[in-house]
């Protein structure tokens, strides 16, 4: 879970699931089938004979990229209604329901997009396919449950202010972005979450849930033309939604900045990054090996020098997450207070030193292959393989993104990186959360 990911309302849950099954390799799987329904809704199929388990994940273009400061919150809140009941039960019932199909489903808005997901074994993915038809066509979304959970959230949101690294991200965000939409939190602000009333999550729904910004991902031990036929009988129906142009959204200025909190807290936090490229931008990849080298896991400079061998730093990593967007390349340390200075000094250091003297070739081999070897375990499972699907199509990636993101990684030389730094890595926004 990314920095910025809200974690979802989950309805049932099996250990089984919940750790995750092993699937199949990409090039064991079976038949991938893509389909545009008339109503414009599109459906993924991927077959994977190995594990018994199917997943199901259904994204909308819905989320904090098409929310304001008055409206932040509204995809999760949203979410957080629907799974609470539908027009056929109850979210007790619900939660029974998928429970007896040795399942879960849950239901979340995100930075770029919302989504219900949902899982089973693989003798019950009709019924399944079916539960989440229900809940993405027939929410209840009752002005009581909207009340509960706005509550609900409230607390959440406060607890996410209490946790210091919680805090730091999206402290940092908001002063990274600015006025653009990322530099809201997911979760919303007290002033957002207090205007939202039923009628507005009512007016979000109507305007998400429509067939031309969906899309419907399904892997698992499935024929691929049954689960295509099903879903368009529980689909199909939709009636289109019409022709949907979203607004251009004025990209986030960069400037250099330094902001400082404080807060009761047993460590400090020290956040410092710059703007990123894009998901399909040509540099991605680059920026991707960039981070690797960075904070990709104990390997990684970051936890290497600043942690190991200096002992500045608890923690030590680099997030650089894909969005349709500009996204953002952030490298975190947590530290004691007391070495808080020292810990940012020499967190600016290996970021000027990764921006003035090249990599060796030793050092991006491994990065390479650290980053490709967590992209291909992230892939193995059924509900992995089923988000991605939905993902790389929401974000308007081509088909296989999968095949050119490894093509692309492979690629990039130690004139990418040195490049890249230099690039991506100035101006920078530092953040840091003292503790008093």
């Amino acid at each position: 879970m990314t920095p910025r990911s809200c974690r979802p309302a989950v309805l049932g849950l099996v250990g089984l699931l919940a750790t995750g099954v092993l699937a199949a390799p990409s090039n064991a799987a079976g038949q991938m089938r893509w389909e545009r329904l008339d109503n414009g809704l599109t459906v993924i199929v991927r077959e994977n004979a190995v594990a018994p388990v199917v997943a199901v994940s259904l994204l909308v273009r819905m989320g904090t990229r098409w929310e304001q400061p008055a409206t932040a919150g509204t995809s999760n809140f949203l979410h957080a209604v629907m799974v609470k009941g539908t027009a056929k039960r109850s979210g007790g019932e619900l939660a029974e329901a998928v429970a007896a199909l040795g399942g879960k489903i849950s239901a979340t808005g995100e930075v770029d997009y919302s989504e219900i997901r949902a899982s089973s074994l693989t003798r019950f993915w009709r019924d399944l396919l079916g539960l989440v038809a229900e809940l993405a066509l027939e929410p209840k979304l009752l002005p009581d449950d909207v009340d509960r959970e706005r509550e609900w959230l409230l607390s959440r949101l406060q607890k996410r202010r209490d946790n210091a690294p919680s805090r730091a991200f999206d402290e940092f965000f908001a002063a990274l972005y600015g006025s653009h939409p990322y530099a809201l939190p997911v979760l919303g602000t007290s002033e957002s979450l207090a205007r939202i009333d039923h009628a507005a999550l009512v007016a979000a729904y109507r305007a998400g849930y429509r067939p031309n910004r969906m899309v419907l991902a399904v892997s698992g031990q499935v024929a691929a033309s049954e689960v295509l036929a099903e879903a368009r009988r529980l689909f199909g129906g939709m009636a289109p939604g019409g022709a949907s142009t979203d607004p251009p959204i004025p990209a986030p200025v960069t400037s250099a900045k330094r902001v400082e909190v404080e807060m009761p807290a047993q460590q400090a936090q020290i956040l410092a990054g710059a703007l990123a490229p894009p998901l399909g931008h040509p540099d991605h990849a680059a920026v991707k090996v960039l981070s690797t080298i960075l904070g990709g896991g104990m390997a990684g400079r970051l936890f290497a020098e600043l942690r190991d061998r200096k002992g500045l730093a608890y923690t030590a990593t680099s997030y650089y997450d894909p969005v349709r967007e500009p996204g953002a390349l952030v490298l975190y340390l947590g530290t004691a207070p007391e070495n808080a200075q020292k810990a940012e000094a020499a967190l600016l250091a290996e970021i000027e030193r990764i921006r003035r003297e090249p990599v060796s070739a030793e050092e991006l081999a491994r990065a390479k292959g650290y980053l490709l070897g967590r992209y291909a375990m992230d892939r193995r499972t059924n509900e992995r393989l089923a988000w991605y699907l939905a993902f790389y199509d929401i974000e308007g990636q081509a088909r296989d993104f999968p095949d050119r993101y490894r093509r692309a990684v492979l690629a990039v030389s130690v004139a990418d990186v040195l490049r890249v730094a230099r690039q991506y890595l100035d101006p920078l926004t530092t953040l840091v959360v003292r503790a008093r």
